[in-house]
């Protein structure tokens, strides 16, 4: 997490503040409902919320008294019970570290996903906008590099907004399914606190209580959270590599947008590279990094080990605001695109018509022609125009194994660029829907 790739509301979850602001409310919502329980004193709970509700903590202090006890957790509730003054005994009774770690990093995982989520949103509104755009915008779709049959740039985009569309709903399965809470003691068995304060606490903190923790929640849910961020990634780069390959020089059908001031080499004046585009493709690698490492935390020893715990201080956060910048990042990309139709059609004549070559095929199939010998005839004259020896319209209608079957104007007819784009709207309709 480097403030080169960080926004600030996202960076702000993972803030010590903000964690220290947490573990005192899963403290303070135990203490209320022990003290409902009677099992501490009401003043206690009532004192607890008193002195510390709008306290700053001292994070360098915390960190000092951590370096003394080697245990953060000590360190912050130490720091609490000079604060709160003698009542903070009553605090953590009964609980154990890892009621207080896991559910923090719940709650943060749950605020980051919703941050993620609107992002996604926004990218979506972008994508769906520039889509409706270029609905009809005519330019050659692509197998293995190679130009197949046409396409429309709208439906690219709508690609796009479909993939995203999925994934944030992978996202908020992910932030469902990772928003839980456990306050069960040590070992997860409730022999030193209440269930009933756990159910409390999981209310308070906008959590579902954890069916069954041992020591700790889970990791399989942070797995498939961080699982998930690393789906949306990959869809973030299959995007910008898309935009990477339309902006190189002999296609340069669509081109980031390039501001006044601009420059985009130290030696070249005249470079305009897709900065953007490739910065996004090394961010996507990055947040997929991190989801192996939480794969790997599933395995925990028995009921618990802190094998885990250096990994998700790391990838929580690192995941999250990288992701987070990465999906801003890409929307205004998108925003701003700047998307060249003339070029489009240049590069859909560059074949001189062989992106029609299949309607041919299938048109002499339909004479009646075997499919294997219709292919022959077809490829030959297309290889043709491959070596540059001219164009494939003509070339078909100088060829008599072809003219038998087709007349010209059958022939021609199959070079209708319109007749690929008949089902646009229903493609819309199946993405967009009905508005």
């Amino acid at each position: 997490m480097i403030p080169r790739y960080s926004r600030p509301e996202m960076t702000a979850i993972w803030d010590p503040q903000t964690r220290f602001r947490i573990w005192f409310e899963i403290e303070a919502y135990a203490s209320d409902a022990m003290a409902e329980l009677g099992i501490i004193p009401k003043e206690a709970a009532f004192t607890i919320w008193e002195k510390a509700r709008h306290a700053t903590f001292d994070v360098a202090r915390i960190d000092a008294i951590e370096r003394e006890t080697k245990h953060d957790v000590i360190a912050f509730l130490t720091h609490l019970a000079e604060i709160v003054g003698p009542q903070a005994r009553f605090v953590h009774q009964g609980m154990t570290s890892s009621d207080i770690l896991d559910t923090c990093f719940n709650v943060q995982l749950v605020r980051a996903a919703d941050l993620l989520i609107a992002d996604v949103e926004k990218l979506l509104e972008a994508l769906k906008r520039r889509a409706f755009e270029h609905k009809m915008t005519p330019t050659i779709g692509r197998s293995h590099g190679i130009h197949a049959e046409p396409v429309t740039f709208g439906l690219k985009l709508a690609q796009a907004y479909a993939e995203f569309s999925r994934g944030r709903e992978r996202l908020q399965a992910a932030r469902r399914e990772v928003a839980t809470c456990a306050i069960s003691g040590a070992v997860g068995t409730f022999a030193q606190v209440d269930p009933r304060v756990e159910e409390h606490v999981a209310k308070a903190m906008g959590l579902a209580v954890e069916p069954i923790s041992t020591q700790v929640i889970p990791r399989d849910r942070h797995a498939m959270y961080f699982a998930t961020l690393g789906v949306v990634a990959a869809s973030i780069e299959r995007l910008a590599t898309e935009i990477r390959h339309l902006q190189r020089t002999e296609v340069l059908e669509a081109e980031e947008f390039f501001s006044v001031g601009q420059k985009g080499s130290s030696a070249m004046p005249h470079k305009r590279n897709p900065v953007l585009s490739e910065n996004l493709t090394g961010l996507s690698r990055m947040v997929r990094a991190y989801v192996t490492p939480a794969m790997e935390d599933v395995a925990l020893w028995h009921e618990r080990d802190i094998s885990h715990s250096s990994v998700e201080r790391m990838i929580g956060p690192d995941a999250t605001v990288t992701l987070d910048f990465a999906l801003a990042r890409l929307t205004g990309l998108i925003d701003k695109l700047l998307v060249y139709p003339e070029n489009m059609k240049r590069n859909l004549d560059r074949l001189g018509g062989l992106i029609h070559s299949q309607r041919v095929l299938i048109a002499l199939t339909q004479k009646g022609v075997a499919r294997e010998e219709a292919y022959a005839l077809v490829q030959r004259n297309a290889m043709k125009v491959w070596r540059g020896e001219g164009d494939f319209l003509a070339f078909l209608k100088t060829d008599m194994d072809v003219t038998k079957h087709l007349s010209n104007a059958e022939i021609e007819a199959n070079f209708d660029l319109g007749y690929h784009f008949k089902h646009v709207d229903t493609i819309f309709r199946r993405v967009f829907g009905e508005s």
